[in-house]
């Protein structure tokens, strides 16, 4: 957790990109856990997912032309269907043979859910199961069901310190303040929340949010929240009131092992959110792109070794990340389930 790089762990689902970035006859792609991968959309509407490299001169893929079924590789026209299997090799003459059926490129499980393409990454090559078998669903909204809001940004830094950020509870009177939000941020007020174990993670206990604040009134009454941090780097946030529901949802998804995409979105129950988007999504860029530049300048830092400090109760969900996480890949490595090591506790801060 001190350094640049962060341990990458499989056997886990990630967010690749909205679903609305995959359209009929095009290709996206994108790094992620140092893999090149290839996303595509079928005739049927399904999304699927290869490894972004041509078994044959090493090519991505992505520069081919995809007919709904197959992509056909812009170095030498090679097809590969939906699988990964190659089905064509034009230059091969009458006579000539080759065994299509072990020239192939990596698939990865993908599925469509919630308006977000997930993939999963195995730690061999098996297939998910158990409590991996499908990717994570959000709380309130139906499979269906898109985001009302969705940006993506690179950070130039770590999952860990990516996700350090997303836990912590004291640096947004630093960090983010603007005239729209946070003006009087210097009045720190002590905190007191509750927490307990979840599903790969932990949870910010239910708890009432302040009836005063505007944003919150056009939920309805009696608001309140649930925020839920979970391997391999989703935090997920619950709203709710009589009259509407917003499920925030940050994923960092890990480029390399120093670099990370973070996904930021909300699924709002408001029609009036919509119309809306333009500004909804400048005023995130805004927020996430603080955080973006806090972390260039911790790498600044990070780059000359320091030993990092931590302290309680502040920084207890960082200590937290790190220790669901080390049980993870021990467990992974051990063959046997996942045991959450986390208790519950309450935690007080200043902010």
């Amino acid at each position: 957790m001190q350094g640049l790089k962060a341990e990458l762990l499989r056997g886990l689902w990630y967010v690749a990109m909205p679903g609305s970035d995959v359209r009929p006859g095009r290709l996206s792609y994108a790094t992620m856990l140092g893999e090149p991968v290839v996303i595509g959309r079928a005739k049927d509407s399904k999304v699927f997912a290869l490894r972004d490299i041509c078994p044959h001169r090493g090519i991505p893929l992505h520069y081919g032309k995809f007919d709904g079924e197959t992509i056909e590789c812009a170095y030498h026209g090679w097809r590969f269907g939906r699988d990964g299997g190659c089905v064509a090799i034009p230059s091969l003459r009458e006579g000539q043979q080759a065994d299509l059926s072990k020239i192939r490129t990596r698939s990865f499980p993908c599925v469509e859910r919630q308006g977000l393409v997930w993939i999963y990454f195995a730690k061999a090559d098996e297939a998910p199961r158990g409590s991996e078998a499908e990717p994570p669903r959000l709380p309130v909204f139906a499979d269906d069901v898109g985001p009302s809001l969705a940006i993506k940004m690179h950070f130039a830094c770590s999952t860990d310190h990516a996700a350090f950020g997303l836990m912590d509870p004291t640096h947004a009177a630093y960090v983010h303040t603007s005239w729209w939000f946070k003006q009087q941020a210097r009045k720190l007020r002590p905190k007191e929340k509750a927490f307990e174990p979840s599903e790969l993670g932990w949870k910010m206990v239910r708890h009432d949010l302040p009836p005063q604040n505007l944003v919150y009134k056009l939920l309805g009454k009696n608001v309140s929240t649930e925020i839920t941090y979970r391997l391999p780097g989703l935090r997920i946030e619950e709203v709710r009131g009589d009259k509407h529901a917003v499920v925030g949802l940050t994923a960092i998804t890990p480029i390399t092992d120093e670099a990370t995409e973070v996904h930021h979105m909300f699924w709002t129950t408001p029609a009036w959110v919509k119309p809306l988007a333009p500004l909804g999504r400048r005023l995130m860029r805004t927020f996430l792109d603080q955080d973006r530049v806090v972390v260039i300048r911790q790498r600044e830092g990070l780059m000359t070794a320091p030993k990092v400090m931590l302290i309680n109760d502040a920084d207890t969900q960082a200590r937290w990340w790190m220790h669901v996480k080390d049980e993870w890949a021990s467990a992974s490595k051990e063959g046997r389930p996942f045991q959450n090591p986390l208790k519950p506790k309450t935690l007080r801060w200043m902010s």
